[in-house]
């Protein structure tokens, strides 16, 4: 007997249901931890053919005017972003942000110190205020597009590269070589997690000193240590997450997102960064119980249970009043038994951790910051506060969000109420006001703040100061996200928030007893009820 001919339409949704496995079956395999293949070179240029790409170039100036030849736009966007001008406009405070204009509990400021800052400045020659935003051959094209690996702005040079071989730090033996410029010009490509942790890696002075989240770790972590950017797991770069158009990078520690009411909207070209929800969406657990969490909890609370997983440690402490002492420890620099610094003459006592449990907070997305000049006082137990996220319980887009809560000693003028900027770099070979050259705090307090244009009483004290920074990598794989009893207990990690009930770690004396009262009704009523059932079986 012939078989019967399948009807036309069953051959189209079959056709229809291959296609749509065909499409979601990478992403599957991505889900259950796969790798993501390294997309092919997209580019249609090879720029090692380049005529003015071959060199030789005398400073890197001219490999940016060179670049500027075809990408003719490349500099005025640049110019226009935060990496270039280094100052936010604060949409809530009305507030200049930014790291030119901040004070922080680090380095503390900018101002004065600019040659040691501008390191990590998307330009070259800014070491004093005279610097011009406006030269575009000042724009530094390779620090975010190098592939090679060769390229690296020296620490103390305002943005430059060594022209010539250098030693640093000095006595150490490392010689920092000159790049070759024509070769690395001719290898540009697109940014990578290397080049944007250059600097982002090393904030603060340091491997891992800021950020917490952040350190040299993710140029290739694990998959334990964070699931986005490990090469065994979806391999991601920094700029898949955080969005550019026109050189402008999405991603801000002073206005996050913790919410996210768009949920899916992959490709995101509004100029923030994907958010978690971006790829997952606002129910991305199977557990309908596990997705109740969503409107009260970010993301990150779960799913990064710690921080400075990598191998790296991040400093949690930093007391510049104890600096000064070259008796301490060798030639003025002691270390642990792990071999981290704990004191430096320069720069005073540190206190280093890893595998850090972060400090939760109530956080709505704006963290704001002070900035130099701000009159401050600190509050009832001596501290100030130079940023503290905002949010409630009952806001909307208020999450419970993860922070690394950072503390030092810093000056502070007790008279006009002013955290001090010090003058740390010298300007030149020749000056001494420099506390780093000199180990006086009244002229690189008095330098300082007059080069800063702010009043100095000529009084000083020290004054411990916290700052909290957002933590959004390192994301765990999913088995070591939060277990339940990790926040619904008595003395949990989410022990300090308020304004919210949360089963296990609240109770009430009065509803206790109730309902273990009705608990033992309940107990008392099944076994009666299932012993006249019984007697009654016996009878019958």
């Amino acid at each position: 007997m012939p078989h019967e001919r399948l009807p036309r339409w069953l051959w189209v949704v079959g056709g229809c249901l291959l296609l749509i496995l065909s499409i979601l079956t990478p992403q599957a395999a991505l889900a259950e931890g796969g790798t993501t293949p390294e997309a092919p070179d997209a580019s249609t240029a090879d720029h090692s053919k380049f005529p003015s790409l071959q060199g030789p170039f005398e400073s890197p100036l001219e490999v940016t005017q060179a670049c500027l030849e075809c990408h003719n736009q490349a500099a005025d966007q640049v110019m226009q972003t935060i990496h270039w001008t280094w100052e936010y406009q604060d949409p809530v405070s009305g507030k200049t942000l930014g790291k030119k204009h901040d004070i922080n509990n680090f380095c503390v400021a900018v101002t004065s110190n600019w040659a040691r800052c501008t390191s990590c400045h998307a330009g070259y020659g800014w070491k004093d205020a005279q610097f011009d935003f406006n030269d575009a051959q000042r724009v530094d094209c390779l620090v975010c597009h190098d592939t090679t690996g060769t390229y690296k702005k020296f620490p103390t040079a305002a943005g430059f590269p060594v022209s010539e071989p250098k030693e640093f730090p000095p006595g150490s033996g490392k010689i920092w070589t000159p790049p070759d410029l024509a070769y690395i010009a001719q290898h540009v490509g697109k940014s990578s997690r290397t080049t944007c942790g250059s600097c982002h890696f090393y904030g603060g002075g340091g491997d891992g000193v800021k950020h917490g989240d952040m350190d040299s770790s993710l140029a290739a972590p694990p998959k334990e240590v964070d699931v986005h950017m490990s090469p065994q797991g979806a391999n991601m770069s920094c700029s898949d997450c955080h969005a550019k158009t026109a050189h402008q990078i999405g991603g801000s520690r002073y206005q996050g997102h913790p919410a996210d009411p768009h949920g899916k909207d992959l490709p995101v070209s509004d100029g923030h960064p994907t958010t978690c929800q971006s790829c997952h969406g606002n129910a991305p657990m199977h557990n309908a119980k596990l997705n109740d969490h969503v409107d009260k909890v970010a993301c990150q609370t779960c799913h990064i249970p710690a921080f400075a997983r990598g191998g790296k440690p991040t400093k949690t402490w930093w007391d510049w009043s104890k600096a000064g002492d070259k008796t301490r420890g060798t030639n003025g620099v002691e270390k642990d038994e792990n071999g981290w610094v704990v004191y430096h003459f320069k720069k005073g006592e540190f206190q280093w951790a890893e595998n850090v449990i972060p400090t939760y907070a109530w956080w709505n997305g704006y963290l704001g910051s002070a900035v130099a000049g701000e009159k401050v006082t600190p509050d009832e137990d001596g501290v100030i506060y130079i940023n503290r996220p905002h949010g409630q319980a009952d806001e909307k887009d208020a999450r419970i969000y993860p922070f690394k809560e950072f503390r030092g000693r810093q000056p502070y003028d007790p008279i006009n109420n002013l955290l001090i900027i010090p003058h740390l770099f010298p300007f030149n070979q020749d000056d001494k006001s420099a506390y780093w050259k000199g180990l006086d705090w009244e002229k690189a307090f008095e330098v300082g703040m007059k080069t800063a244009n702010l009043p100095y009483s000529g009084q000083y004290e020290w004054v411990e100061t916290t700052m909290y920074w957002p933590i959004t990598h390192m994301v765990a794989p999913a088995e070591q996200a939060l277990q339940c009893n990790e926040c619904h207990s008595r003395h949990s990690r989410l022990a300090g928030i308020t304004g919210v009930y949360i089963p296990g770690r609240d109770y009430n004396n009065l509803l206790d007893s109730i309902g273990w009262g009705l608990s033992i009704l309940a107990l008392v009523g099944v076994v009666a009820h299932g012993g006249l059932r019984f007697i009654a079986s016996k009878k019958s």
